[in-house]
């Protein structure tokens, strides 16, 4: 999909994306054959001087009904894991939800402050905020700094296209992690398969200060 090429380019990562897996009958095994490994060093975010008008200004709601701004109130100034699930997934969505929580608890005290858990609906039309604080609430996940969004649709694909996560359906959704340093424009796209320490040693590598600056 043409749309979604630029944010591959402004990322400046390697890895190709895994597709959702034990939906619509198929399976894509790209990449699962090899060990679990992160990818390679994060880079500064190109291509866009501007991260509010890139990553846009999109009005979405958080899990407890408030409405938040994608960039203003969502990334800014923040250290960020995102990723993409759907309520009504059975397999790898739950299984990713509680591989980031063990990272959180792999983390120390002063890690797990720092980074905000942004996990986005990629079925907007089902996903309510009632529905997403339940499914956080299940998995044991509904604390301060992990917020999980949802929205009208079209604003939901805008938002996920910006990311290189648009599908063509909830289920066609990338499984892949991206970790962000938001005010240093570092980004780092991670396997989901990674093991929970390599996941969370990438994020307090993102803490230590950019050279040069």
């Amino acid at each position: 999909m043409k749309r979604l090429i630029p944010l591959a380019l402004a990322l400046g990562l390697a890895g190709s994306a895994l597709a959702h897996e034990g939906h619509e009958g198929h399976e894509t095994q790209q990449g699962h054959d090899a060990a679990p490994s992160t990818a390679p060093a994060a880079q500064p975010l190109t291509g866009t001087r501007d991260a509010r008008t890139y990553f846009t200004d999109t009005l979405l709601r958080d899990q407890n009904g408030n409405e938040v701004r994608f960039y203003s109130d969502v990334l800014q100034g923040r250290l960020v894991m995102l990723n993409v699930i759907f309520t009504h997934c059975n397999d790898a969505c739950p299984l990713i939800t509680r591989k980031l929580k063990a990272v959180r608890e792999a983390m120390d005290d002063d890690l797990a402050k720092q980074v905000y858990f942004i996990s986005l609906s990629s079925d907007a039309e089902r996903d309510t905020p009632e529905v997403l604080k339940a499914f956080a609430a299940k998995h044991g996940v509904d604390s301060p700094n992990w917020i999980f969004l949802t929205g009208d649709k079209a604003d939901m694909d805008r938002v996920l296209a910006r990311l290189g996560q648009l599908g063509e359906s909830p289920e066609a959704h990338s499984t892949l992690l991206i970790a962000g340093d938001v005010p240093n424009k570092r980004w780092s796209k991670i396997r989901p398969d990674a093991p929970v320490n390599a996941i969370a040693q990438r994020l307090q590598l993102m803490t230590m200060p950019v050279v040069g600056r």
